[in-house]
């Protein structure tokens, strides 16, 4: 569904990914951990095409992300969650959604894709007229996934979904992840929360400095050493 073949990503002169590895398999949830400054947004940039590997190739049911537009990626049935959620502060719930639903172009009607969300998030549902920019994070937080959920992607890859959230509520956004996933969406999870991420994954990879260095099940990667170290 998704892979990545030794990509690698430079800022100017300065090389951020070498040659990094992965593959997300319809159906499964993975995860790729790493703490900051390992690479993990620059990933993310380079799948949602907005930025080119020099090296290396990214493909989407089969075919090469360089030959697909950045705009084009929601029609294929690809959602993003960035980090910091990035909503409209200054527009509505309602419109922040409705912007997710134009560029998925779902089948179902807006009403019936917004109960869908509502059903998911009860929280967004009482906020709907409400300007996003004066919601909570974990608010905000459920908004910009509901974005995503709204126009019933394929899969979707979420760029640190839970910082800045309470235990309680990281709690409960990885049951919906969970959730999304039994509904069928596949899900590459980019977090920085190892023990989280790991409880809900099928597999996953750890980055450091650019490089993959570890992979394997969620049970192998909670029980890796290096793993432990930085996170357990």
């Amino acid at each position: 569904m998704l892979e990545l073949d030794a990509i690698s990503t430079r800022y100017g002169v300065v090389n951020i990914l070498n040659k990094v590895s992965l593959k997300v398999d319809e159906g499964s949830v993975v995860c790729l951990l790493g703490p900051n400054g390992a690479g993990k947004t620059t990933t993310f940039k380079a799948i949602a095409g907005l930025l080119r590997p020099y090296e290396g190739q990214i493909t989407i049911y089969g075919r090469k992300l360089a030959d697909i537009k950045t705009e084009d990626l929601a029609g294929l049935g690809v959602g993003f969650v960035p980090e910091g959620r990035r909503l409209f502060p200054e527009i509505s719930v309602r419109e922040n959604l409705q912007i997710g639903y134009d560029a998925l172009k779902p089948k179902d009607s807006f009403k019936q894709a917004l109960e869908r969300v509502v059903e998911l998030f009860p929280r967004v549902g009482e906020r709907l007229a409400q300007d996003a920019g004066t919601l909570s994070g974990g608010e905000q937080a459920m908004v910009a996934l509901g974005r995503v959920l709204i126009g019933n992607p394929k899969m979707v890859v979420m760029d640190e979904p839970t910082l800045g959230l309470s235990p309680k509520l990281i709690e409960e956004y990885f049951m919906t992840v969970e959730r999304i996933h039994k509904e069928g969406i596949t899900v590459l999870l980019i977090e920085q929360n190892a023990e989280a991420a790991l409880s809900i994954a099928h597999s996953g990879y750890l980055l450091l400095k650019g490089q993959i260095v570890a992979s394997g099940s969620a049970k192998e990667l909670l029980s890796n050493d290096v793993i432990k170290h930085l996170y357990l």
